[in-house]
């Protein structure tokens, strides 16, 4: 339910945030592919929607500069399958529609809560690469020239390019960037990138400067492209699937990542599952009438709370706003130069760097600093999804190392009768064990994975020959998996084979269960010898020397 509590700092924020998007959601669309009309349609669809559906109050929704990077390779390829835009708009809308089926259906599924685990280096490499990627697709526009569709093409017809360079366009671009970047220094009340495209459209039209031009917009409200969808060859329908996915992936990165953002600045927290229903609804509405896909927009969204915007209401007043520009500033949007564009997603890519991450490359571990760089060149040169997947991979390899390490230096054994204070746990001191002169006690801390099973494995060979009995201590294991099951039992049945007595200390909830269900327990250690407290383990083995 939408409560108005706070209608007029609802009002300032979300009629600021919608004055921040305007620029931003034009150049997206452009930068797309399929227009800026493409870029307003679609911050004022998904604006809306999950304003009102989502999860996050305060959040502002829009194209953003990672989305439209994934927007505008799969534009580029449904063009070169089809031909032309026409005929490739069903191929290029189902697919983004999907992406929002897909969000829905990760709410549903509570997906959001584990985007947390995903490592900074990752998170760090991949917003970096997008930067670069925005950046580099900004070199012909600035030139004045078409971009190319991909990275590669950009760097190898660039010596052609050059001798066709429009100096005109190259100015203006600067003259963006320079306004956008000083401007704020001036005043923060108008925001310096609506100032700049202003500005510089302005001049530019006074005096019929000799550069590219967005070109005429629709007037009024947009239609329905339902015919465009339903006309698709449904036997290409699976050429959208992974295209969908991985915008649907990343829309929920970029979505929740500004939420958390949010919820630091407002002490709030947000419903992360809720958030991505409403992101997903938001992208099949834009998708119907022709909208680009997008996210939950950081510098919108904070720009939207710092204006006095505290409710879903600033969304709705932002989307409104967009809607009400169209439809009476529309016409004028077709004088805006592509190259002031290029100023600004030149500076919407400097603000995507990691600028932190990166300058602190070299002082932190090689590990973290080696994903950064593989996720960062990934994401450029090869593919977003495979980015994010490979450096996840190579962080879970890293954290099963240094975990097997962890698990190495804290897994001992020694004999009870020794007292060495520096092993012995603090229930192990109270005890009198000094008798027992062959009974040993063998720690393990930490979770028993499949990343130390062979450290695990490899402790068998360590036992010394005398032992009569070996005491597992399990009370800082708090969970085993297959792996680590299948390993204690090898090490624990060679342990037997040499006529030796294993018995568990205090094993936790979840140890405990998988011991039992999987037939460990009473089948390879009998019940009697599991014992609550190191205490019982002692009276055992009084009464078993007696």
């Amino acid at each position: 339910m939408i409560k108005i509590n706070n209608f007029k700092g609802d009002l300032f924020g979300g009629i600021t945030a919608g004055i921040v998007a305007l620029p931003l959601a034009l150049a997206f669309g452009v930068q797309s592919g399929m227009g800026a009309s493409a870029g307003l349609y679609g911050a004022m669809a998904l604006g809306l929607f999950a304003a009102i559906f989502g999860g996050t109050k305060t959040q502002i929704s829009g194209p953003t500069g990672p989305m439209t990077v994934v927007s505008a390779t799969i534009v580029s390829s449904a063009i070169a399958k089809y031909g032309s835009i026409d005929s490739a708009l069903g191929l290029i809308l189902i697919t983004f529609a999907l992406s929002g089926a897909f969000q829905i259906l990760f709410g549903f599924l509570k997906i959001g809560k584990y985007i947390k685990f995903i490592p900074y280096p990752v998170l760090s490499g991949f917003m970096s690469g997008i930067g670069v990627i925005i950046i580099i697709f900004q070199i012909f526009p600035v030139m004045g020239l078409n971009s190319p569709s991909k990275i590669i093409s950009v760097f190898t017809e660039l010596p052609d390019a050059i001798s066709q360079v429009n100096f005109t366009s190259i100015i203006i671009a600067l003259i963006t960037v320079v306004v956008i970047y000083v401007f704020p220094r001036l005043t923060k009340v108008v925001p310096g990138t609506l100032v700049a495209l202003i500005g510089v459209s302005g001049v530019c039209y006074f005096l019929q400067c000799d550069t590219p031009l967005i070109g005429a917009m629709p007037s009024g409200l947009p239609a329905l492209k339902v015919g465009s969808i339903i006309n698709i060859e449904w036997s290409d329908l699976s050429l959208a699937l992974m295209p969908a996915i991985t915008l649907a992936g990343l829309g929920t990165i970029d979505s929740l990542l500004t939420s958390v953002v949010a919820d630091n600045v407002t002490r709030t927290r947000h419903n992360s599952n809720k958030e991505l229903i409403g992101q997903g609804i938001g992208n099949i509405v834009a998708s119907l009438i022709g909208g680009i896909p997008g996210a939950g927009a950081t510098m919108r969204t904070v720009v939207n709370i710092n204006s006095g915007g505290h409710s879903r209401i600033s969304g709705i007043i932002h989307a409104l706003l967009l809607v009400l520009i169209l439809l009476g500033l529309g016409q004028l949007v077709a004088y805006i130069p592509l190259a002031a564009l290029a100023g600004v997603l030149i500076t919407v890519g400097i603000s995507i760097l990691d600028m932190k991450g990166l300058k602190n490359i070299l002082n932190v571990s090689r590990s973290d600093a080696v994903i950064l760089i593989v996720v960062l060149i990934l994401t450029v040169f090869v593919d977003l999804l495979q980015a994010v997947g490979i450096g996840m991979v190579l962080a879970s390899l890293v954290f099963m190392r240094k975990a097997s390490e962890s698990a190495e230096a804290n897994t001992s054994l020694q004999r009870v009768a020794e007292g060495d204070t520096e092993l012995a746990w603090e229930d192990e001191m109270k005890l009198n064990m000094d008798k027992y002169q062959h009974v040993y006690i063998k720690h393990i801390e930490g979770p028993v994975f499949f990343g130390i099973a062979s450290k695990i494995m490899e402790r068998v060979n360590l036992i010394p020959e005398d032992a009569k009995v070996v005491i597992f201590r399990l009370q800082r294991v708090p969970f085993i998996d297959q792996s680590g099951l299948y390993a204690l039992e090898e090490v624990i049945r060679e342990m037997q084979l040499q006529g030796i007595t294993v018995v568990l200390s205090r094993p936790q909830k979840q140890p405990l269960y998988l011991l039992k269900k999987n037939g460990f327990i009473p089948g390879i250690i009998p019940e009697d010898h599991v014992f609550e407290e190191l205490e019982d383990c002692a009276k055992w083995l009084r009464k078993r020397e007696n």
